[in-house]
């Protein structure tokens, strides 16, 4: 075993303890895929990552680093709190991107920018609007965190869900049929399965059946009231050993939704979602779509544990 330096970090927060946690092995050279599981497993973590040099492949398309990405049983080839947490860390950890605008991460999707929010996203071009900043998210900047942005990967399915699996999804968070008011694919690598209800305050209310939704990944979205702090709840449940498992804070969701709520017609090219609510966790993803196209899904990152792990 070796010591290898290792940070915790909370993201999409600007307040530790309130995002999603993940842990950040910054050295994962030598270690096989056994072992990255094996402690990924033991942390008890959603997610665990490793960073390591780019592939040959990799550094030639300009990546800056590689990570591989750990969930309890499986790798992931993407995910979106495991992108943001792991660049801050490895920025916080002195990494310096080798392109002025972008930091490039390669892992099991492909290469995926991230940039700092507020940042153009190429020279010369204008900045986009950005939702307002608070006291919090400044003076946790300050502290050493990162507000940070990934470009959404391609989606690899969209489009409505079969009609049966609208109803068993309906039947499996306890609603009527008719309390979903939209629903599409948004497999982005996750196998997300999203519907929209009528509204924030029903998406909170909602208590899933972990047997009628077995091997169903959900992703849940509704609308705030206009004139509040936030654009809509988000939530987010996953298969678990016998529970359906929620996650606090979900990247690959949220930029999987935005895709399909943008593109419909349902949302603003800029907005903020909360998600965590109903776990008492206070995450917040920034969403934004620039003039390219291309849709930013954004937050706060910051470290609660800095030191070491033998492994």
């Amino acid at each position: 075993m070796a010591q290898r330096p290792f940070k915790q970090v909370d993201v999409f927060t600007d307040t530790p303890y309130f995002g999603n946690p993940l842990g950040v092995v910054l050295d994962g050279s030598g270690l096989d895929t056994a072992a990255m599981q094996r402690f990924t497993d033991w942390t008890n973590l959603s997610e665990c990552t490793f960073l390591l040099p780019p592939t040959d492949e990799g550094r030639a398309a300009g990546a800056d680093y590689r990570v591989r990405i750990f969930c309890p049983g499986r790798e992931l080839p993407f995910a979106g709190h495991p992108t943001l947490g792991s660049c801050h860390a490895w920025l916080q950890a002195g990494g310096q991107a080798r392109a002025e605008q972008h930091v490039v991460q390669e892992c099991g999707v492909g290469l995926v920018r991230i940039r700092r929010m507020g940042d153009d996203p190429a020279p010369g071009r204008p900045k986009p609007d950005q939702p307002p900043r608070g006291a919090a998210t400044r003076e946790a900047v300050e502290r050493g965190g990162h507000l940070l942005a990934f470009a959404a990967p391609p989606l690899r399915r969209s489009g409505p869900l079969d009609e049966a699996d609208v109803a068993l999804i309906a039947r499996g968070l306890g609603l009527a049929r008719e309390d979903i008011v939209a629903h599409a694919w948004c497999d982005n690598g996750p196998t997300w399965r999203g519907v929209m209800l009528r509204s924030a305050e029903q998406v909170l209310a909602v208590r899933p059946d972990a047997q009628v939704l077995a091997g169903l990944d959900i992703g849940l979205v509704g609308p705030h009231p206009a004139g509040a702090d936030t654009a809509f709840e988000v939530r987010a449940f996953f298969p678990g050993n016998q529970t359906l498992a929620e996650d606090p804070v979900t990247g690959s969701l949220n930029a999987a939704v935005a895709q399909w709520l943008m593109g419909a017609g349902l949302a603003p090219t800029n907005y903020v979602a909360a998600q965590g609510t109903a776990m008492a966790r206070a995450g917040r993803v920034h969403v934004e779509r620039d003039a390219d196209g291309t849709i930013w899904i954004g937050g706060a990152s910051v470290t609660c544990i800095d030191g070491q792990v033998a492994l």
